[in-house]
């Protein structure tokens, strides 16, 4: 694999972990990566356990990159939201392992696993760009509308409120909180069990469950103006 995604399979368990040696931003390279990681677990007909080795398992897009001009905010903006409807649509479960902190884009790449379990500790989940002045992008609003327990959605999106471990639990976030150091197990765990499935039938169910926002997803990021962008920014 390359720098930023290392991929190990095991017993019909793929792990993908990122890390770019500081916080594990979305940038274009660490986005081809793992999709490049997801098409070896397809290959290897794999249950994925997607992760990472830093305290911080995502802290959104790629702030120099989205910097760029609105042509590269686009093509990156779009790319991120395309790999959450990937994940959200992938044929095998997708289980994953959150050592720490996830901030906005982090949050929906969280969100579009099958189960997730976070380590305990002090950090925070938190969508921010209402607090950075910015507008959420249509598909972040889907994904969140569609994954957060509604006594939460507002609390999370409109007001930005940030959320510890046990907090995201019940936000809807994660699924269950461990001790940092059985994260990787209790992860692995889940996997197993849930390489039982008979696969067929998952995929088909994921997909009829998910149909009506993946539809919202695809249309939103079509063009400029269902991410917030300018509408020139395609170039």
């Amino acid at each position: 694999m390359d720098a930023r995604v290392t991929y190990r399979v095991e017993k019909s368990i793929a792990t993908i972990t990122m890390d770019d040696g500081k916080v594990n931003v979305l940038s274009p390279e660490m986005i081809a990566e793992l999709n490049h990681a997801l098409d070896l677990a397809i290959a290897d007909e794999a249950v994925v356990v997607l992760t990472s080795t830093a305290r911080t398992f995502c802290a959104g897009f790629d702030l120099g990159e989205l910097g760029r001009g609105p042509a590269a905010a686009y093509a990156l903006v779009r790319s991120g939201f395309e790999l959450a409807a990937r994940l959200l649509s992938f044929p095998r479960p997708v289980v994953i392992a959150c050592p720490g902190a996830a901030v906005a884009m982090g949050v929906f790449l969280l969100l579009s696993g099958d189960y997730r379990v976070g380590a305990a500790g002090s950090y925070k989940m938190t969508v921010n760009e209402v607090a950075l002045g910015m507008t959420l992008p249509s598909p972040a609003i889907e994904i969140c509308r569609e994954r957060l327990a509604p006594a939460h959605f507002n609390r999370a999106i409109v007001l930005g409120e940030g959320f510890s471990p046990g907090d995201a639990v019940t936000a809807g976030i994660l699924d269950r909180v461990v001790p940092a150091a059985d994260l990787a197990a209790a992860a692995r765990a889940t996997a197993a069990e849930a390489a039982k499935l008979d696969m067929a039938a998952h995929a088909a169910t994921k997909l009829l469950v998910r149909e009506q926002l993946l539809t919202r997803i695809r249309a939103a990021i079509a063009s400029p103006a269902g991410l917030g962008l300018p509408d020139d920014a395609e170039g």
